[in-house]
C-alpha cells in the first residue's frame, strides 16, 4: 500500500483532536481504538491512516510529527506484513458480490462537512470550510524508499530484535529484545506497542506479561513480552522501541494467530468495542472499549440485510460515520481508501485479458475465488497479499484453466482481510478482500415486568451469538454498571440478564437492549406494597437518666423517619435509630428533660404515622461542679459577689439560703438571694472581711429535698513591705534585702516585684517580670556613679500591694582594672625606678592615684613605697640595700578602693648595670641631610647607655656655638635644633656618647643650600645667518649645591622684552637659531640648581645684529670624541642599619663605557642565585635588596663593576638589629624613630 506522507505520519502519534460540536456522539463512537482488535481496526479509529498527496493538497493538514515517530520509521505502511494488518475492518457483504463491484461511486470532489470527517481530522478540517476531503494515495514505490531511509537513520541499541511469530488460539508466545549496556550509564527505557500508538505497559494482566532482566557478566538487558492464551484478535503488527538519552532504536514484528483445529470462532464485527471489566476474569486483556457515549436507542424496524460496501459508495461523506457505527464498521478510514482506489480508471493491460474485480466480500469462514485471464498463457503468475508472496497451501489453492489463473482462499478469517494483487511479467492488477462477520440478532425479546419496591428485578433476553457485545439502555440512556451501581449484567452464553437490586419507584422506565443486528425494549413498573402497623408505639414516663426505648413493627421491611415535635430526629452518641427487618426502634440513653415531647415514626413512601408521647421526671439536685472540693468561694474585698448555683428538678424546686440559721430573704439588701429558672443566686454587694463564713442552700419539691453548704472567703491585697536595705554595692549592681509584710491579705504571699529609679528622677522602672520568691534581690545594669533608690511590692492571689518606702540612696561604684605594662625603667645601687601604664578600664569613680609596693625575695611582707598616692605612672623606690632582690607591684586607687595589683614578673636585682653606649642614627640621616636656607633643622638622634652617658657635639672638629645651634639632651636621645638654617650651618657634625670608659661616635653631614649666583661672563662668539653662538662661564657662587642647568633668554633691542629660548641647558655654550633677519638681539643667562634659578642673570655686553646679506659659514672641524671610560662609582655605598623582618636595600651608582658588569659580594663571596637577594641595575643605579633580613645577614657587602678599561669596588657594612617593644632583655635593642624606651 502507499506510504503516508510525513504530515500524515504525525497524525498517528498526535493527540486526538476535539470532536466537532455538531455531532459529539458520533465523534466518540468513531474515536479511540481498543487493544483487542487488530492493528488495522485500531488505526482506523484512533489516528488518521496514511493519506495520499491529494488529501494534503486539498487542504487537510495533518498534525505535527514528533521526532521519535519519524526516526522510528513506524509510520510507513509499505511493508508487507504491516499492509496485511492495516487492512479495512470487515463490512457487511450482500449476497450478490457482483453488485458491490459494479455499483456507481459518488462524486469524489463533493465537499465534506466537519461532522463527516474521519476521527483525528475533525479539528483540522474546521480550519477551512471550503476544503475537500480526498482519499487518493501516492504510488507504492515511494513508500519503500522512505521506509529504507527511515531505517538507515536509526541508532543501534538493540543487539537482538524480536522476530515475527505465529501462535495458535489459546497458546502462549514470547518475544525477546536484548540491549547491550557497555556504553550506558543507566537502564534504557523500553516500550512495547501494538500498531502505531497503543502502549501495552498499562494492559499487562491475564493475557500479557512484561519482564526485564540484567546479566551482570555480559552487561546485557533482556526484555520479554509474553502473550498468554492468545486470541484471534491479538494478531497484528507490534513494535518495540528503546531509548537512552539521545539514542533511539525500534523494531517492528508481526504476530499471526491461527485458528485451533476443528473450531471456527464466531467474532462479532463490533467486538472491538468490548470493555475489559475491572475485577473480572478477563481483566487486563488487550482490548479497551466502552468509549461510546450514552446514546439513545432509536427504534427501527427490521430491515433486510444490505451491502455496506454498496451503501458507502452511494452515500454522502457526511453519512460515513453513521453508516460505520450502524453496520459495525471499525476501519472506516481503510474502507474509504479502498473505495477511492476502486474509483481509479484502470489502464488497459497487455499482460491481462481480464483483471481482478476492484473488491471482494466474503463472510467469515467462507471461501473466496480470485480469477484473472492472461493474454499470454506462458507468462508466470505470482500472487501477493499485502506485498508478500503467497505460497500454495491448504489455505491457498491455485488452479490453471487455459489462460485463466485462479486462487482460492479457504476458511477466510479477519487476517485475510487485506489487499491482494497478481503479477504477470512487469504488470500487476490488485483487488481488496473484505471479510465480514454476521450480525448479532436478538432471538428472545424483552418482556414487560411489574415489581414491588425493594424486590430484585431481572430483565432477560437472548441473542444469536455467545458472549456477544450487548448494550442496555434506560429511557434511551446507556446503562453502565459500576462498583456502586444497583445495576449489573449477567451473561450466560447467549442469554443476557439485567439485574436491578432493591428496585425503587425511580426504576420505573422503558428498558431496551441493542446489538449489532437488532434491538428489543420492555417496560418496568415498580409499585409500593400495602403496609400495616403490627405493633404501635406506646406513651412512656421515664425518670431522668434512664433509657427511653420506642418500638414499633410494620408489615414490610422498609426504612422510615423519626420526628420529635415535628422536627427530624438526628442520631447522636446518645440517640440511636435501629432498623431490623420490620421492627423500628428509637433508643435514647440517659434521658434528659429536653427529650420530653411527641415522637412520630413515618415509613418511607407511605402516608402512615405511628405516634407516642414521652414524659421525663427528675428529683431536685444542687449542682456544685464549678466549686472547689471543699465548696469554698473566694471573693475580693470591695467587689460584688454573685454566686449562681445551678439547680434541677421536675417540678422546679423552691430554693432557700441561710447563714448561721438565719434566712437570707429575697429583696434589695446588701446580702440577698435571687431565683431564676434552673438556678438560685446569692448576691453580696461590696464584700467585706466580716462576710466570710458558711452559707446553706436547701431545695424542696414533690420528688424530695436537697441541701448543700458553701464556704465564702473574703480576701484582700497585702500590706506594703517595709523599706528595703542595700547591703553591698558593685560597679553596676547591688544586693538588697527586706522583710515580708505584716498582713498578707488573707492569701499567701506569692512573691515580690522590685522597682528602682535614679535619685533625681521620678520615673520608677520594674526590674523583674517574674515574681521574686525570696526576700533578697540583686539589681543589675545600673550606671556607675549615679545615685539610685529601690522599693518593693508584695503580691498575693488578690493583687499587688502598695509600694514600700524607698531605700536609702546608694551609688554603684567599682574599682579600676589593674595597671598595665609594669616595667623596670632604671636600677642603681640603692634605687629602682618603675614605670607602668594606666588601667584599661577606670570607670565612673575615676582614678585617684597609684600605690607602689615591694617586698624582698623570700618574704611576703609588702612594703608601701609611696606614703601618699602618686598620679604619675613612674616612681623611684629609694633606700634599697645593694645586691638585694625585690618583687614589685602597683595598684590603682579610686573612691571604690584599690584595684587588683599588677605584678612585675621576676625579682629585680638592686645593682647598677653598665650598658655600653649605642647611637641609633635614623636612616634619613645616614646620607647627607639637605635643607634650604631659612628652613628649620630638627634632628632627633636616639642612643642607649647606662648610667646616663655624657654627650659631646662638634662641628667640623670644633665646638658648636650654642648661640646659633640649640642642643637638648635627654636620657634616651639628643636633639639638634636650628630655627633658621644658614649656609654657614653646613658641615660635618660629630656626636660622641661616653659611659665611663665606653665611647661611641657618629657623624651627620648637613648641607644648607641656596639659589646660585649668575654666570660670570656671557659672550657672543659668532653670528652667521639666523644663528648666534653664545658661551659663558659658571657662576662664582653655586649656592652650596651643584649647578643643574642654565636658562637662556633673548630680547630685541627695540622692545627689550625678554623671551626664554632654552631651559635646563647643561653646557656653557649654545647656539641660538631662527632669529629674525635685520633685528638686533641681546642675550642673558640664568644659573639653576636644586633651589631654582639665580635671582639675577648675566647679559651680553654687545648685541648681535642679524645682517640681511648672508655670510658664508664655514663649518668648524671637530675631532671625534672618545666616550670610553673606566668604571667609576658616582654615588658610594653607605653603612646601613637594618631591622630584622623588614626588607633592606643597598644603593650605589656607577658610570662607565662600555657598560660595566655588576657583581655583588657578601664577605668577599659572590652572591649568585640566592632567593633572599634581588639585584637591580637601572640607568647606572645599582640596587641590592635583602628580603626580610635576620641578624645573620649582617656583614660587609661589596659592589664590583668591571669593563674592558678597568675594575672598581666599593664596600659598606650592614648591621641587622631586632626591635624589642619595651621588654628589658639582654643585648642591645633597637628603637624606631618616634618610639620611646620603656
Amino acid at each position: 500500500m502507499p506510504e503516508p506522507t510525513k504530515k500524515e505520519e504525525n497524525e498517528v502519534l498526535a493527540p486526538a483532536p476535539a470532536s466537532p460540536p455538531e455531532e459529539p456522539k458520533k465523534e466518540k463512537e468513531a474515536g479511540t481504538a481498543t487493544i483487542t482488535e487488530p492493528k488495522k481496526e485500531k488505526e482506523a479509529r484512533t489516528a488518521p491512516a496514511a493519506e495520499p498527496k491529494k488529501e494534503k493538497e486539498a487542504g487537510t493538514a495533518p498534525a505535527a510529527e514528533p521526532k521519535k515517530e519519524k526516526e522510528a520509521g513506524t509510520a510507513p505502511a509499505a511493508e508487507p506484513k504491516k499492509e496485511k494488518e492495516a487492512g479495512t475492518a470487515p463490512a457487511k457483504e450482500p449476497k450478490k458480490e457482483k453488485e458491490a463491484r459494479t455499483a456507481p461511486a459518488k462524486d469524489e470532489e463533493e465537499a465534506t462537512p466537519p461532522s463527516a470527517l474521519p476521527p483525528g481530522l475533525g479539528s483540522r478540517a474546521l480550519e477551512r470550510k471550503d476544503s475537500e476531503w480526498s482519499i487518493g494515495e501516492p504510488p507504492a514505490g515511494e513508500e519503500q524508499d522512505k521506509q529504507q531511509n527511515a531505517n538507515s537513520q536509526l541508532s543501534t541499541l538493540l543487539v537482538e530484535k524480536p522476530q515475527s511469530g505465529t501462535v495458535k488460539v489459546g497458546e502462549n508466545i514470547t518475544f525477546i529484545a536484548k540491549v547491550k549496556a557497555e556504553d550506558l550509564l543507566k537502564k534504557p527505557t523500553i516500550k512495547w506497542f501494538k500498531g502505531k500508538w497503543m502502549d501495552l505497559a498499562s494492559k499487562a494482566g491475564k493475557h500479557l506479561q512484561l519482564k526485564e532482566t540484567f546479566e551482570r557478566h555480559s552487561r546485557v538487558y533482556t526484555f520479554e513480552m509474553q502473550i498468554i492464551q492468545a486470541k484471534e484478535n491479538f494478531a497484528g503488527n507490534y513494535r518495540c522501541e528503546v531509548t537512552y538519552k539521545d539514542k533511539f532504536d525500534s523494531c517492528s514484528f508481526d504476530l499471526e494467530v491461527l485458528e485451533s483445529t476443528g473450531t471456527t470462532p464466531n467474532i462479532d464485527i463490533r467486538s472491538a468495542f468490548k470493555r475489559s471489566g475491572e475485577g473480572q476474569d478477563d481483566a487486563g486483556e488487550l482490548d479497551f472499549s466502552g468509549l461510546l457515549k450514552r446514546r439513545e436507542v432509536k427504534q427501527q424496524e427490521e430491515q433486510p440485510e444490505v451491502d455496506v460496501w454498496e451503501l458507502l459508495k452511494n452515500a454522502k461523506p457526511s453519512e460515513y460515520e453513521k453508516i460505520a457505527f450502524q453496520y459495525g464498521i471499525t476501519d472506516l478510514r481503510g474502507m474509504l481508501r479502498r473505495l477511492k482506489r476502486m474509483r481509479r480508471v484502470e489502464k488497459k493491460s497487455a499482460a491481462f485479458a481480464r483483471i481482478l474485480d476492484p473488491a471482494y466480500q466474503i463472510d467469515k469462514g467462507g471461501r473466496v475465488r480470485f480469477v484473472v485471464e492472461l493474454a499470454d498463457p506462458k507468462l508466470e503468475v505470482k500472487w501477493y497479499k499485502n506485498g508478500q508472496e503467497i505460497r500454495p497451501s491448504t489455505k491457498y489453492i491455485f488452479e490453471h484453466k487455459g489462460c485463466e489463473r485462479i486462487m482460492f482462499i479457504n476458511n477466510c478469517s479477519l487476517t485475510d482481510d487485506a489487499e491482494y494483487y497478481v503479477t504477470a511479467g512487469d504488470e500487476k492488477c490488485s483487488t481488496e478482500l473484505f471479510v465480514r462477520e454476521p450480525p448479532v440478532m436478538v432471538t428472545k425479546q424483552l418482556e414487560d415486568t411489574k415489581a414491588y419496591c425493594g424486590e430484585r428485578v431481572e430483565l432477560e433476553c437472548e441473542v444469536s451469538e455467545d458472549d456477544a457485545n450487548v448494550k442496555w439502555f434506560k429511557n434511551g440512556e446507556e446503562i453502565i454498571p459500576g462498583p456502586r451501581s444497583r445495576y449489573f449484567i449477567k451473561v450466560e452464553g447467549k442469554k443476557h440478564i439485567l439485574v436491578i437490586e432493591g428496585a425503587t419507584k425511580a426504576d420505573t422506565a422503558e428498558y431496551s437492549v441493542m446489538t449489532t443486528g437488532g434491538q428489543s425494549s420492555a417496560k418496568l413498573n415498580v409499585d409500593l406494597k400495602p403496609l400495616k402497623v403490627l405493633t404501635p408505639l406506646t406513651d412512656q414516663t421515664v425518670n431522668l437518666g434512664k433509657e427511653i426505648c420506642l418500638k414499633c413493627e410494620i408489615s414490610e421491611n422498609i426504612s422510615g423517619k423519626w420526628t420529635k415535635n415535628g422536627l427530624p430526629v438526628q442520631e447522636t452518641d446518645r440517640l440511636k435509630v435501629v432498623h431490623k427487618g420490620r421492627i423500628h426502634k428509637l433508643v435514647i440513653a440517659n434521658a434528659l428533660t429536653e427529650d420530653e415531647g411527641d415522637y412520630v415514626f413515618t415509613p418511607d413512601a407511605y402516608n402512615i404515622t405511628v405516634p407516642a408521647k414521652v414524659h421525663v421526671v427528675d428529683p431536685p439536685k444542687i449542682i456544685l461542679d464549678g466549686l472547689d472540693a471543699d465548696n469554698t468561694v473566694t471573693v475580693i474585698a470591695g467587689s460584688k459577689l454573685r454566686l449562681e448555683i445551678p439547680i434541677s428538678g421536675e417540678p422546679p424546686p423552691k430554693a432557700l439560703w441561710s447563714r448561721s440559721d438565719k434566712a437570707i430573704m429575697e429583696g434589695s439588701g446588701r446580702i440577698r438571694a435571687e431565683s431564676y429558672p434552673g438556678s438560685s443566686t446569692l448576691v453580696i454587694d461590696v464584700a467585706e472581711r466580716d462576710d466570710s463564713g458558711v452559707y446553706n442552700i436547701s431545695l424542696k419539691n414533690e420528688a424530695g429535698e436537697a441541701n448543700a453548704n458553701i464556704k465564702i472567703k473574703v480576701v484582700d491585697i497585702p500590706d506594703p513591705p517595709v523599706a528595703p536595705s542595700v547591703t553591698d554595692v558593685g560597679d553596676d549592681w547591688c544586693i538588697m534585702n527586706w522583710e515580708p509584710p505584716v498582713y498578707d491579705g488573707g492569701s499567701p504571699i506569692l512573691g515580690y516585684f522590685i522597682e528602682r529609679k535614679k535619685k533625681q528622677s521620678s520615673r520608677w522602672m520594674r526590674l523583674n517580670f517574674d515574681l521574686c520568691k525570696e526576700t533578697t534581690f540583686e539589681p543589675k545594669k545600673m550606671i556607675e556613679g549615679v545615685a539610685y533608690e529601690v522599693r518593693i511590692f508584695a503580691v498575693n492571689a488578690v493583687g499587688i500591694s502598695k509600694p514600700s518606702m524607698p531605700s536609702k540612696p546608694f551609688v554603684p561604684l567599682a574599682v579600676t582594672s589593674p595597671p598595665t605594662l609594669l616595667t623596670v625603667d632604671s636600677v642603681t645601687d640603692t634605687t629602682v625606678t618603675m614605670k607602668w601604664r594606666p588601667p584599661d578600664h577606670i570607670g565612673a569613680a575615676g582614678l585617684d592615684g597609684y600605690v607602689l609596693e615591694y617586698c624582698f625575695e623570700g618574704t611576703d611582707d609588702w612594703i608601701v613605697a609611696n606614703t601618699e598616692l602618686i598620679e604619675k605612672t613612674k616612681f623611684t623606690i629609694t633606700g634599697l640595700p645593694t645586691d638585694a632582690r625585690i618583687f614589685v607591684r602597683v595598684k590603682a586607687v579610686n573612691a571604690a578602693g584599690a584595684s587588683e595589683p599588677k605584678y612585675y614578673s621576676q625579682p629585680i636585682l638592686v645593682k647598677e648595670i653598665i650598658e655600653a653606649p649605642k647611637i641609633r642614627i635614623p636612616r634619613h640621616l645616614k646620607q647627607t641631610y639637605i635643607r634650604r636656607v631659612g628652613e628649620a633643622i630638627n634632628l632627633v638622634i636616639p642612643f642607649q647607655g647606662k648610667p646616663r652617658p655624657e654627650l659631646t657635639w662638634k662641628k667640623d672638629g670644633a665646638e658648636i656655638d650654642k648661640n646659633q645651634i640649640n642642643i637638648r639632651n635627654s636620657e634616651t636621645d639628643t636633639i639638634v635644633f636650628i630655627r633658621k638654617a644658614e649656609r654657614s650651618h653646613s658641615g660635618k657634625y660629630d656626636l660622641q656618647v661616653k659611659v665611663e670608659k665606653f665611647v661611641e661616635t657618629a657623624s651627620i653631614d648637613i648641607q644648607v643650600v641656596d639659589r646660585p649666583g649668575p654666570p660670570q661672563v656671557v659672550k657672543i662668539d659668532d653670528v652667521w645667518g639666523e644663528n648666534v653662538a653664545l658661551s659663558w662661564t659658571p657662576p662664582r657662587d653655586d649656592g652650596n649645591a651643584a649647578i643643574t642647568g642654565y636658562t637662556i633668554q633673548k630680547a630685541d633691542k627695540k622692545s627689550m622684552e625678554w623671551f626664554t629660548v632654552i631651559e635646563h641647558y647643561h653646557r656653557t655654550n649654545a647656539t641660538i637659531s631662527e632669529l629674525v633677519i635685520g633685528n638686533e638681539y641681546y642675550f642673558r643667562v640664568f644659573s639653576e640648581n636644586m633651589c631654582g634659578l639665580s635671582e639675577d642673570a648675566t647679559m651680553t655686553k654687545e648685541s648681535a645684529v642679524i645682517a640681511k646679506d648672508g655670510k658664508i659659514y664655514k663649518n668648524p672641524v671637530y675631532e671625534d670624541f672618545d666616550f670610553t671610560e673606566a668604571p667609576m662609582f658616582t654615588q658610594p655605598l653607605v653603612n646601613t642599619y637594618a631591622i630584622a623582618g623588614y626588607n633592606a636595600t643597598l644603593n650605589c651608582s656607577v658610570r662607565g663605557n662600555p657598560k660595566p658588569k655588576i657583581t655583588w659580594m657578601k664577605n668577599k663571596v659572590a652572591i649568585v642565585d640566592d632567593p633572599r637577594y634581588r639585584m637591580f641595575s637601572n640607568q647606572g643605579v645599582c640596587t641590592l635588596e635583602i628580603r626580610k633580613p635576620s641578624p645573620y645577614d649582617g656583614g660587609t657587602y661589596c659592589c664590583k663593576a668591571v669593563n674592558n678599561l678597568g675594575t672598581v669596588e666599593i664596600e659598606c657594612k650592614l648591621e641587622v638589629k631586632v626591635i624589642y617593644q619595651g621588654v628589658n632583655t639582654p643585648g642591645q635593642p633597637v628603637f624606631l624613630e618616634g618610639q620611646q624606651q620603656l
